[in-house]
């Protein structure tokens, strides 16, 4: 059975991504083996991707290292690599892109990435944007999760056929309603007498947590019965918290940290807001859906493609607060169209976005670059 060996670096509980490697093992059919190699700082207090793997069945390779430019990384993963002889190395960043290259022209083994969007530039991002424009024109595929992803290579000059628009997937027996929405409300401590509105995100500057807080604050001000719930942790936290308080909105905003109940929030929240101004096609947006939680979102990258405005969900455009609290007031305004958006979103769900439909087109690609 061959092995494919997936490399991703990561920093404390990860990202959306992670929702997907931990999960594939159970999609992909039995033709293929996968093991999870993760790269992440020495020290790391908040890494917990072992015990997850372990909770999922995953196999997952551990591998700390000192500083971003360790060569001992290197060195674990060719040891890996001769331990196990994969049969494809898939990488899942800006990092591993590159010392995925560098194995496998070592090793001769078939190299492809999954490109999961782009944040926000500055600092070492430009300089892994950088290694990113050498290293991805020298894989042999590679996964995108969009179109505008895809229209970015395309603009590099990376061939077409080196190119596949898979999108996110989630496992929609996972992220289903169970609960009616005011039971969920009284077992997580919302207040049943208020509107919910929930986010879920790293908390750095392209989720755009500051203008959903200054949107929200405007209804407030306005006298509607609302409070805003964001899951997540990240190093926004100390400026969100301080806009909380310029604000005065502390009452009604709730910054909740990292949570391991995720699926459990969304059937509390009466709608989602995706305050994004930079993303590839968020898996939060598919969860919400899901769970029949009625969606805003920013109109950027792959959201589009699964938002279509006031059919299953309302489009507003990014880094525009006037449009963001106007769209969540209407929703908040009117059950019937959050009940009707909530039934179309979970349909979408079903029909276009199901795991294993994702993990049967990335075995087909895994079997097309093995008989090549």
């Amino acid at each position: 059975m061959p092995n494919v060996l997936h490399l991703r670096t990561v920093t404390g509980r990860g990202g959306g991504p992670e929702k997907t490697l931990l999960n594939s093992h159970r999609f992909i059919g039995d033709g293929y083996a996968l093991q999870l190699a993760y790269i992440r700082p020495v020290g790391d207090r908040d890494y917990d991707l072992p015990e997850r793997a372990a909770k999922a069945g995953a196999e997952l390779i551990d591998i700390p290292e000192r500083g971003g430019a360790d060569p001992r990384t290197l060195l674990r993963l060719a040891a890996q690599i001769r331990r196990t002889r994969p049969a494809l190395l898939h990488a899942h960043d800006y990092k591993t892109n590159l010392l995925s290259i560098l194995l496998g022209r070592w090793f001769r083994i078939p190299v492809l990435t999954t490109l999961h969007g782009y944040a926000l530039g500055g600092g070492r991002l430009d300089w892994y944007f950088r290694v990113d424009r050498w290293s991805l024109p020298r894989m042999d595929h590679i996964v995108v999760v969009s179109d505008d992803l895809a229209s970015t290579l395309f603009g590099w000059g990376i061939e077409r056929a080196k190119v596949s628009v898979v999108e996110n997937a989630i496992d929609g027996e996972q992220f289903a309603r169970r609960w009616p929405m005011d039971d969920a409300k009284a077992r997580l401590g919302f207040r049943p007498d208020r509107l919910l509105i929930g986010a879920v995100g790293r908390l750095s500057p392209e989720k755009g947590f500051d203008r959903l807080i200054c949107a929200v604050d405007r209804l407030v001000r306005g006298g509607c019965p609302v409070d805003l719930a964001i899951v997540g942790e990240g190093g926004e936290r100390p400026r969100l918290e301080s806009l909380i308080a310029e604000l005065g909105v502390g009452e009604r905003v709730r910054l909740l940290g990292h949570r391991t109940d995720a699926a459990d929030l969304f059937q509390a929240m009466d709608v989602f807001a995706l305050s994004s101004v930079c993303e590839g096609l968020p898996n939060v947006v598919l969860e919400a859906l899901a769970t029949e939680v009625p969606v805003v979102a920013t109109r950027i990258a792959g959201v589009p493609s699964v938002i279509q405005h006031e059919q299953n969900g309302l489009l507003v455009e990014p880094d525009n607060v006037d449009q963001l609290a106007a769209a969540l007031q209407t929703l908040l305004a009117d059950r019937t169209l959050r009940c009707r958006l909530a039934k179309a979103g979970r349909k979408t769900v079903e029909e276009r976005f199901s795991f294993a439909a994702r993990m049967g087109r990335i075995r087909d690609l895994y079997d097309k670059l093995l008989a090549r």
